[in-house]
């Protein structure tokens, strides 16, 4: 996404040198709260926190920190091992869920000691966060506990197909937006609020939280079907072949179209079928839902956006103006 040793371009070099020294202190943060009073529960603990990732969460803290007047306050790093540990926490479980082999190109803590120790180790990181959460006071707790109520709603929703009535695409955004768009959220709202920053300025920098998070899922769908080869990081087409619903999938299954007629019958179900899948593959990449589901993240990125003018100009605003289009860009 970028040559930056961060997970978002920050062009001035004061700013980002700054972002880099905060960050080096986070990861050293980080691997001391993974720590149990057993060896094996600091091992599994440990294991998938240190397998790489972004860390876009903890940053996104430290970014949004620096729109306040105190960016250096202890509590913003705090809240940054707050929100990582949250997240790293999830994926325990969400590997579970899928019933995954590999996470960050490591064994996952199912694949490696079994899903109840997997399950397990998710909860000690909950635990440890709930712990540095209560350590930031009560709002803190409540804001925490209300992003874990959506981010696990998510998950469930996720599981379930929408009711009668609903519309999926709508089900989906949803599911979207609470599973991976509310920690990112919080995330934002974290820095900020503990930097002291305006209230305006938190909430513009809460809800653009949300909507990137959920841009970065939903271009993730894009490039499931349009990447040629596995340079996204998984192999083309992997959603379609689970008939997994996703953001262009959902909109070309609303083609009233009569020529659709054959994409339709193929989409919504697992494509075992190696023809049957390339087939599928090659008609939704010339589908215009393909188009569709590009202007949609687009319009999300500008909406985005629009919401950082209630930060002063400068380059914390540049850099979350750039990461924003970044998201809605990539093909990787």
């Amino acid at each position: 996404m970028t040559d930056s040793p961060l997970a978002m371009p920050v062009v001035d070099a004061a700013l980002e040198q700054r972002l880099v020294d905060r960050m080096a202190r986070i990861e050293v943060m980080l691997a001391e709260h993974c720590k149990g009073r057993a060896q094996f529960v600091s091992e599994a603990a440990t294991h998938l926190m240190m397998a790489g990732g972004k860390r876009f969460r903890p940053l996104l803290v430290l970014l949004a920190a620096e729109a306040g007047p105190d960016p250096d306050a202890a509590e913003v790093e705090t809240a940054a091992c707050v929100v990582e540990l949250t997240h790293v926490a999830s994926l325990y479980h969400d590997d579970v869920m899928d019933e995954a082999d590999l996470r960050r190109g490591a064994a996952t803590g199912n694949a490696r000691w079994g899903n109840n120790v997997a399950i397990l180790t998710g909860d000690f990181l909950f635990g440890r966060s709930s712990e540095l959460t209560a350590d930031l006071g009560p709002e803190a707790v409540l804001i925490q506990a209300r992003t874990f109520t959506r981010l696990v709603e998510g998950q469930i929703m996720e599981t379930v197909p929408p009711g009668p009535g609903e519309d999926p695409l709508a089900h989906y955004l949803d599911v979207v937006a609470g599973k991976t768009g509310s920690l990112i959220a919080t995330s934002a709202r974290y820095g900020a609020m503990f930097s002291g920053a305006r209230p305006e300025v938190v909430e513009a920098l809460s809800t653009y939280g949300e909507i990137v998070g959920s841009a970065f899922q939903l271009t993730d769908d894009i490039l499931d079907i349009a990447s040629e080869s596995d340079a996204s990081g998984k192999t083309p087409g992997t959603d379609l072949r689970e008939g997994v619903p996703t953001l262009p999938v959902l909109m070309a299954q609303a083609s009233t179209d009569p020529g659709d007629a054959r994409l339709l019958s193929l989409l919504g179900r697992p494509l075992t079928d190696d023809a049957e899948h390339a087939e599928a593959l090659e008609l939704m990449r010339r589908h215009p839902a393909m188009d569709q589901a590009r202007d949609h993240v687009l319009a999300e990125a500008a909406r985005a956006k629009k919401l950082l003018e209630a930060l002063d100009p400068g380059p914390v605003r540049t850099a979350l103006e750039s990461f924003a289009d970044i998201v809605a860009t990539r093909t990787s």
